[in-house]
């Protein structure tokens, strides 16, 4: 796509995002951006934190979280929003003006004269303070430029700076830019590590594949000097996604590692499993009979995230790492198998974790139902007419573009009509809506990365339990949550008292303490009612108001000791004040709600249904793979001995089809003996 093409999509989104919202558009601008850079690995996490002096030259728009959490490294976002329908070149005086409006601000946070004289619950005075009380801890800092102007091709790049003796390093994400990245079909853009030049040398390769095994494979021994030295130049951009997500959950510096690393480095070889990771090209030589790694192509570590950032860790604070080393196994995939062949090798790599956060990613049968309720179930339509629309469940990034844009002119006006785009929500927005329902809303305050960790921890064991619970009621209730929280934003942005900043954090807590107080009266909200008008009720929306403000207060009023009211949002201590808060609900509102046994009904009523929707789905399944599927199927594993008696008896009554037709439990028996066989090595090119 042209960058014209890709601007005139990026723009109307933006529009778009703004007007569902009800947000500005340089808000809109900064969250969708960053939401691209927070997927590429880029930045943990994207906090809005707007400063604005412009006779002083001073700015910024955002930051990358706590240093703590990322290994010290502060990341701070100025954002050039450009209003105009066409694209614009953004040339080197402009870049160097906006980048010294940054340094500005990160210069005078250090200046107590400069925080003194700002508003303490500013976003400003939270971010500068912030940096000063880190800065003992800050041992690197990345400003990054993000803007829709196309950066002029006379630029080749910024040279890296210091302030009192931390390294800064500038990083320029221009229109052009992401439409490469997001053109790339990876979510990433190409990682060229090149060891010889960069990183002290080449690191020596055992071959571990034969001529003719289709692919190649190696181990290697590396120093971890070297391996924290990359770590240190690409960050989080070598973990692949899954881990990337699995270690927002468990974070990223393991006590034992580094106590093994500080203790007994010559001991670490022996006590860690190592790196299992994959690349699409390598480049070796031959030195004196041993071959050579000299350079990787968009290498990602798929298991030893915690390995690598451990390391990293203890390079960054000095630490002696001459006699540690760590093993890695480096399979080579290409570009087109690499969407397929990557997460299986980080699935199996991590199996030791029975239910984490990178099995619960976009191809986990969760995702693929609620996609799957997503594309059938037509929503009521909410202004009395006859058009009924769905909502678009994004399991994966880019979905609803890749199938908007592969359609005429006249089919693409149809699929608006099916599926607006205010109806649009991906697998990040729902954990966020509801998340925020299951009284966690610090946890949704600490960013999409960390909330999507949560969720996935918490979904994927419930999905574990009971995977029935998943069905056409909960759906339905997903989407109510959805619309209650776009309302709610709308709603912040309207209040006398909002002045700009912490819309995110107000609304997250306004939800989950409506929630808390409605449980408490043991009584539910009628999520069917919201689903059947797609609307939230005017009792719901005073009930709303009232609580807003209320939680308003709390959250720009931090404990002693936390002036970063963004941080603030992000501890438990900020919710156990906001649950403490005595709410007068408006009578409507308490008699629209319903009582425990109507809800527990439903419950039981859903699951149900969807236990005898899965029998059928199942076995439609089975029948349209046919009898010679089966008889593949079975014959492969009786010649390996694989299937009990009562398999053996299951198989072969698929494999007869249609003269003898499995019934539904027949249906769900064979699916699993499929799946096991297919972890044994069977190989099949159909989805179960």
């Amino acid at each position: 796509m042209s960058v014209d093409d890709f601007y005139g999509d990026f723009f109307q989104e933006i529009v778009s995002s703004a007007d569902i919202d009800g947000a500005f558009l340089e808000d809109s601008f900064f969250d969708l951006f960053c939401d691209y850079l927070v997927d590429a690995g880029e930045l943990e996490t994207a906090d809005r934190s707007v400063y604005i002096r412009p006779a002083g030259g001073v700015r910024v728009d955002g930051y990358g979280g706590d240093p703590l959490d990322s290994e010290g490294v502060l990341s701070l976002v100025i954002s050039d929003f450009n209003p105009s329908s066409n694209v614009e070149r953004l040339v080197q005086t402009e870049m160097d003006a906006i980048f010294k409006r940054l340094e500005n601000f990160l210069s005078r946070s250090l200046d107590d004269k400069f925080r003194n004289g700002l508003e303490e619950t500013s976003p400003g005075f939270g971010l500068a303070d912030m940096i000063a009380g880190r800065w003992p801890n800050i041992v690197k800092i990345r400003l990054f430029l993000i803007s829709n102007r196309l950066l002029s091709e006379k630029i080749s790049g910024r040279e890296s700076d210091e302030l009192e003796g931390r390294q800064i390093v500038y990083d320029v994400w221009d229109i052009g830019r992401l439409n490469r990245l997001v053109a790339s079909g990876r979510g990433r853009e190409d990682v060229i590590i090149d060891l010889e030049a960069e990183h002290g040398g080449p690191v020596a390769l055992l071959p571990a594949h034969l001529p003719d095994a289709g692919y190649e494979a190696y181990l290697a021994v590396f120093p971890a000097v070297k391996l924290a030295s990359v770590y240190d130049r690409w960050s989080t951009r070598l973990l692949e996604q899954n881990v990337r997500v699995f270690l927002q959950a468990k974070g990223g510096v393991n006590k034992g590692i580094r106590n093994s690393i500080e203790n007994e480095p010559e001991m670490f070889f022996a006590y860690n499993n190592g790196i299992t990771a994959t690349a699409e090209a390598v480049d070796t030589r031959v030195v004196d009979g041993i071959l050579q790694l000299v350079s990787v192509r968009n290498l990602q570590i798929v298991n030893g995230g915690q390995t690598t950032a451990s390391i990293h860790a203890a390079y960054s604070k000095k630490t002696d790492l001459s006699k540690v080393f760590v093993q890695m196994k480096l399979s080579i995939v290409s570009l087109e198998c690499s969407n397929e062949v990557v997460p299986r090798i980080s699935e199996y790599a991590n199996s030791q974790n029975k239910v984490n956060a990178a099995d619960f990613f976009a191809n986990h049968p969760f995702h693929v139902r609620i996609e799957d309720f997503s594309r059938r179930m037509y929503a009521p339509s909410s202004d009395g007419s006859f058009r009924e629309a769905k909502w678009f469940y994004e399991r994966a990034r880019g979905q609803y573009q890749d199938a908007r844009g592969r359609l005429s002119n006249a089919q693409r006006k149809k699929f608006d009509s099916e599926f607006p785009k205010a109806h649009l929500f991906s697998k990040t927005d729902l954990s966020k809506f509801l998340t925020v329902w299951r009284g966690s809303p610090e946890i949704v305050c600490k960013g999409a990365q960390k909330n999507f960790a949560y969720f996935a921890a918490t979904m994927g064991k419930e999905w574990e339990r009971q995977p029935d619970d998943i069905n056409e009621s909960f759906y339905r209730h997903a989407i109510a949550k959805a619309i209650i929280f776009r309302r709610t934003e709308r709603l912040v942005t309207e209040q006398s008292w909002y002045q700009g900043g912490y819309r995110a954090q107000v609304v997250a807590y306004a939800i989950a303490k409506l929630a808390s107080d409605v449980e408490a009266r043991a009584k539910f909200v009628d999520f069917d009612s919201v689903w059947r008008a797609q609307a939230v009720s005017d009792a719901m929306i005073k009930a709303l108001t009232v609580i807003s403000n209320s939680v308003h207060s709390v959250i720009t009023d931090p404990m002693p000791g936390v002036s970063n009211v963004t941080e603030w949002a992000k501890h438990q201590a900020c919710w156990a004040r906001v649950k403490a808060l005595k709410n007068e609900l408006p009578a409507a509102f308490l008699i629209e709600l319903i009582d425990q046994y109507e809800v527990k009904d439903q419950k039981r009523s859903a699951a149900k249904e969807q236990r005898i929707l899965n029998g059928i789905e199942t076995q439609a399944r089975v029948v349209k793979l046919g009898a010679v599927f089966w008889q593949g199927v079975l014959a492969w594993g009786l010649e390996r001995s694989l299937l009990t008696e009562f398999e053996r008896d299951i198989l072969r009554v698929a494999a007869s089809i249609p003269v003898k037709l499995p019934s539904e439990k027949q249906s769900i028996k064979a699916v699993e003996v499929l799946a096991r066989l297919k972890i044994e090595g069977l190989k099949v090119e159909v989805a179960i």
